[in-house]
């Protein structure tokens, strides 16, 4: 969608315009569900397993010998720390449904939750590749790599 325009929009698969309208929808009951929220609906523990799954197609797509040991060891941390967020999340939820919760706690639960995101992010670029910041998500910088996450692995093999 970043390179659509109002021009080529009736001519190709979508004259009349449903999928924008349908990406807007979204976002904008996404942004209400967050403003909403007093506590982010963050699923951690999913996210976690997520990664869990990439960190074994990164195995399956690395050449023998390439020790993942440093990755394992912070995914880890990452699984301990979406544990720990999940059961403060739920004790503060049940706080805030007997109307005895802090919006200290609740606040700085959300402030952490919005950092450990941040984290995944480089305030650089990832090699060159302006538009992308993420570590984990993004495209590699050799188009001939079969790997689609962990962009800059394949970055450090070339």
């Amino acid at each position: 969608m970043a390179f659509d325009t109002f021009e080529w929009m009736p001519k190709s698969e979508n004259p009349l315009f449903h999928h924008p309208v349908a990406v807007a929808e979204i976002w904008g009951l996404l942004t209400l569900h967050l403003a909403d929220s007093s506590i982010l609906p963050f699923n951690y523990l999913s996210y976690a397993a997520q990664l869990q799954e990439h960190r074994q197609q990164l195995s399956s797509n690395l050449e023998c010998g390439i020790s993942l040991y440093p990755i394992d060891m912070a995914f880890e941390d990452v699984v301990g720390a979406a544990h720990e967020t999940e059961t403060k999340a739920s004790t503060l939820g049940q706080r805030q449904a007997l109307s005895d919760f802090s919006e200290l706690s609740t606040r700085l639960l959300n402030d952490q939750m919005l950092l450990s995101a941040r984290g995944f992010v480089d305030a650089d670029d990832l090699n060159g590749r302006l538009w992308f910041k993420h570590l984990i998500y993004g495209p590699p910088g050799d188009s001939n790599s079969d790997l689609s996450l962990f962009p800059g692995i394949p970055d450090a093999q070339s």
